[in-house]
């Protein structure tokens, strides 16, 4: 076991993604005579970190302190970058670390150690990133191949699709009925207010006879409607005015595990997602739940592909386990089935993303994402933009942007009247049944940002 002796924390708020610089006083000079049996083997490195962050938040009340001149932080791990250990030259070696706060803030945090096996110092540790931002970077002197470090402009996620702190939008959701020769029903549901999101239904025009239902396991709202031949070809519209923040982590009492922790028709746990899970985790499989989640978040992210084609779309999780492939239903799907299947208590949404880089327009259709508890908290994950958008994969742990609306919950969701063919898998966009047979209706999402978004 690596001995880590020294703690010194000079805590300089920067932003990047974790590299392998070697710094000494900002400048590190490469060295190209490092003995073979001096270095430091990767799992030492990754060993010695996890051991003196053990000890330290044993010797602090369960947390790992951070504290500077404008911060006094109490922390947990989340995982050891693996990826980026390294080691930069005789006795010198680096590791990149994340660590969470208790409110939820995800810090990027760079350890620079001296030494060799059995007596490893930290010299020197430095935070790269809030929430996936960086705030500083490094580059590479092409002459004497020195690192040093670069200041970076505030950095700005818009691009990438995200908008942090709040955001306010119209919403237009609509949907033609299809011709009708005889009766049909429809079910719509319908976007509320909660914690994050506040909701005004400004408007809504809908065909039919209409009554509200509630389902009473995720206290969904949905429209029901009966249609007939006389529908066809009708409009059904809502306009929502949505006020939304930016989600992060949240307190919340200990979820049923008769919901959170139970299979779902096409969201399974057990067998092979317990084999699959328990292999991802490796000896993580002692560690907490907060840092399973994380190694269980990067194995979807690592092993699937976001691809459109197949069988997708349904959330199914044997299918994104046989194809490794699928949209957004099927990347949390899985996951879902791999966190339950280790005692990890987890949820699925379904709504919509508004676009960040323009203020009104069409929308590409639904988008999901999940949570998890650990520690007494639910934690948002997003974890097909993660794969999509690998500088956020830090940012969608723990937080979900303000530019979405959440129009549903949960999977199976069962009301009364319900679908003749049994519980709705989930819901965005209406489903219709005609006969006892799902029928695909026409949908359209579009939406208006507010002027002082």
């Amino acid at each position: 076991m690596i001995k880590l002796k020294y703690w010194f924390l000079g805590v300089v708020f920067g932003m990047i993604s974790c590299q392998t610089p070697s710094e000494k006083e900002n400048q590190i000079t490469e060295s190209k005579e490092t003995k073979s049996q001096e270095r430091v083997s990767i799992a030492e490195i990754e060993e010695g970190i996890k051991q003196f962050i053990a000890e330290k938040t044993a010797e602090n009340e369960g947390v790992f302190p951070v504290k500077d001149e404008n911060h006094d932080l109490r922390m947990k791990l989340v995982r050891v970058h693996t990826e980026y250990l390294s080691n930069l030259g005789p006795q010198s070696h680096f590791a990149c670390v994340d660590l969470v706060d208790e409110s939820g803030d995800v810090y990027d945090v760079d350890f620079f150690m001296e030494g060799t096996p059995g007596a490893m110092d930290v010299t020197r540790t430095s935070v790269h990133k809030l929430n996936g931002k960086p705030f500083y970077s490094w580059k590479q002197n092409k002459e004497d191949k020195t690192w040093y470090r670069v200041a970076l402009e505030e950095s700005n996620n818009t691009l990438l699709g995200v908008i942090e702190g709040e955001d306010s939008f119209e919403f237009y959701y609509t949907a033609s009925v299809p011709p009708l020769d005889g009766p049909a029903k429809m079910w719509v549901p319908l976007a509320e207010t909660d914690d994050f999101q506040e909701v005004k239904i400004e408007s809504i025009t809908v065909p039919g006879k209409q009554q509200n239902l509630k389902d009473q396991v995720f206290d969904n709202k949905l429209l029901f409607m009966e249609l007939g031949p006389e529908d066809s070809g009708k409009e059904l519209e809502i306009v929502y005015s949505v006020k939304r923040k930016e989600k992060g982590p949240y307190e919340a009492s200990a979820p049923d595990p008769d919901v959170y922790l139970a299979s779902n028709i096409l969201m399974p746990k057990g067998g092979r997602f317990e084999e699959i899970a328990k292999e991802a985790l490796g000896e993580k499989i002692n560690d907490s739940h907060l840092v399973q989640a994380r190694a269980l978040y990067d194995y979807i992210i690592d092993n699937m592909r976001y691809m459109k084609f197949g069988d997708f779309g349904k959330g199914d999780s044997n299918y994104a386990c046989d194809s490794k492939t699928g949209n957004c239903t099927e990347f949390h799907s899985f996951f879902i089935s791999l966190a339950r299947s280790v005692g990890i208590p987890a949820k699925f949404s379904i709504g919509a993303s508004i676009p960040s880089d323009r203020n009104e327009g069409g929308i590409d259709g639904y988008h999901c994402w999940a949570e998890f508890y650990a520690d007494g908290k639910w934690w948002p994950v997003d974890i097909s933009e993660a794969n999509k958008y690998t500088a956020l994969a830090t940012y969608y742990f723990g937080r979900h942007p303000a530019n979405r609306i959440e129009l549903s919950r949960g999977r199976d969701l069962q009301v009364s009247p319900g679908p003749a063919s049994g519980p709705i898998n989930f819901i965005a966009y209406p489903y219709l049944e005609i006969d006892g047979e799902e029928v695909k209706v026409n949908s359209r999402f579009s939406f208006m940002r507010k002027a002082n978004s």
